[in-house]
């Protein structure tokens, strides 16, 4: 695929459709576990949903890296802790959408569960997070980034199905 990319930069017509294709940003969610409480965050500073809580740990998925490592290295970056792979348990993959045709806000998530890790979770990124709070599944503060509420919602009463869709 690099080839064809790379080709297509340099001016091949038969290969421009390629690069024309939509696109969605990928993007890893580990939704820390203890008991029925999950580890939530307090946006800041972000420019997207401040003020709302949202999985102590997420971002995107970065150039040459598998979505698993990416929420490895989230949970590392954002709250100090290491998992590892087999531990976490992938919960639902989420196509959404903002419907304003802005390639930013196409996206494609993959939420993961995790109930065991190494260290003790904490704010790392305190100039993006405001607090770091344990909550009941079925206490959530009023606001949570939207998405992310309708995968906690789920996993309160059974679990997400595998692929969800949400702004469609």
């Amino acid at each position: 695929m690099r080839q064809t990319l790379a080709a297509a930069s340099m001016g091949d017509p038969r290969l421009w459709a390629m690069t024309d294709r939509f696109r969605v940003v990928p993007a890893a969610y580990v939704i820390l576990r203890r008991g029925e409480q999950v580890l939530l965050q307090l946006r800041q500073n972000t420019g997207y949903r401040d003020g709302y809580w949202a999985a102590a740990a997420a971002g995107h998925v970065e150039a040459d890296e598998s979505v698993v490592d990416a929420a490895i290295r989230e949970v590392r970056e954002e709250i100090g802790i290491d998992v590892v792979a087999r531990d976490l348990l992938p919960l639902c993959g989420m196509h959404r959408t903002h419907r304003n045709h802005k390639p930013i806000d196409e996206r494609v998530d993959f939420f993961f569960s995790c109930w065991a890790w190494t260290g003790e979770p904490r704010r790392l990124e305190t100039e993006k997070t405001a607090d770091l709070q344990w909550f009941d599944l079925g206490g959530l503060p009023r606001a949570v980034v939207p998405h992310e509420r309708f995968v906690l919602e789920a996993l309160a009463s059974g679990g997400p199905p595998p692929i969800v869709t949400f702004g469609f």
